[in-house]
């Protein structure tokens, strides 16, 4: 497929095996890595938008980058789909380096963006076969490709429908099977599900767990902590162009002191908060817009004498809850996401 790419033996034989969704090859692979980015960074000017970002992705892998805007996750992005070229450090997709092979490594990534990229007065199927040639497939193939996505995205239906009709959870699929139609090594997939109703979310990330389970390598950003915790095997934390954290949530989870969070709504901005302050086993205080969040390695020893420093309000709420990734994000951010 890339008769140009200087791939290993074993990976030619992938792309020759392949006629399916599994874009990497057997099964068997999923263990290897993928991509490796070393020590990444992007200057303007002054301005260090990326700084010595590493981290690696792996065949049947999703690794979730999470940040809070401009915290340098389009950029990093769009040097990885070799867009944008690093002012330093490098990123290695299977042997191929994005700065010495650009033009071989584009070809071999898929992007979904944030923004649609879809022409909205060609049908769906007018779309895959139109992105197709671009990304050179052969014509004995692409028909079969078209249809294979038609199915795989469920819009076989409306494959002769211009795109302009469709809804926005529909727009999204369509714009993830063009990131598929070349059958890429590396999928990106930036806010996949940004701006769909739950049903049309729900369906696409059963799409992105099926590439997952199918061996596919995927780099997935999304605001939406929820999605991020339950889709992502492995996670990377940016911010202000640094990566702070990167790992398993069970990892992230285990180098923070605290295991659990106290929330306490409705309190009023005099509230005074020395005698809580005063309280043993409190790791960390986090007041704003009437919440206050204490982290703490257990709660129970400290439900009693909170009950009796704040009865005297009945309005505020009382919560316990384990630690969240939105819990992570703010401890490693000091904001929370979408603000």
């Amino acid at each position: 497929m890339y008769p140009h790419s200087p791939l290993a033996q074993q990976d030619r034989a992938d792309l020759v095996n392949d006629r399916g969704l599994t874009l990497v090859g057997a099964k068997g692979t999923h263990a290897r890595l993928a991509l490796r980015v070393e020590g990444l960074s992007k200057c303007y000017g002054a301005l260090n938008a990326v700084t010595g970002v590493s981290f690696e992705v792996r065949h049947g892998e999703i690794f979730g980058l999470l940040g809070l805007n401009g915290a340098g996750k389009t950029t990093l992005i769009s040097m990885l789909a070799a867009e944008r070229r690093p002012s330093s450090g490098d990123a290695v997709l299977l042997g191929l380096s994005i700065r010495k092979r650009r033009r071989t490594v584009r070809r071999m990534i898929g992007v979904a963006p944030q923004q649609i990229a879809l022409y909205p007065m060609l049908t769906a199927a007018e779309n895959l076969r139109f992105f197709g040639r671009i990304y050179g497939v052969k014509r004995a193939e692409l028909e079969s490709r078209v249809e294979e996505l038609l199915d795989f995205t469920g819009l076989q239906d409306r494959r002769d429908d211009r795109v302009a009709s469709f809804s926005g959870g529909m727009q999204r699929r369509l714009n993830l099977a063009i990131a598929l139609v070349h059958r890429p090594r590396l999928i990106l997939l930036d806010e996949p599900t940004a701006g769909v109703d739950p049903r049309s979310r729900e369906e696409i990330l059963k799409m992105v767990r099926r590439l997952r389970d199918d061996g596919n390598a995927i780099l997935y950003t999304t605001h939406y902590l929820t999605e991020a915790e339950g889709l992502c095997d492995r996670l990377g934390i940016l911010n202000q162009g640094r990566l702070v954290a990167v790992g398993s949530l069970e990892v992230l989870f285990a180098n923070l002191e605290s295991s659990e969070v106290i929330e306490l709504r409705g309190l009023e901005g005099r509230f005074d908060l020395a005698p809580i302050r005063a309280l043993g086993g409190v790791c960390r205080m986090v007041r704003g817009r009437g919440l206050v969040r204490l982290y703490v390695k257990r709660a129970a020893d400290l439900l009693g004498p909170l009950q009796k420093i704040i009865m005297r309000d009945r309005s505020i709420r009382l919560k316990v809850a384990p630690l969240s990734l939105e819990d992570l994000f703010l401890h490693l951010t000091g904001s929370e996401i979408g603000e």
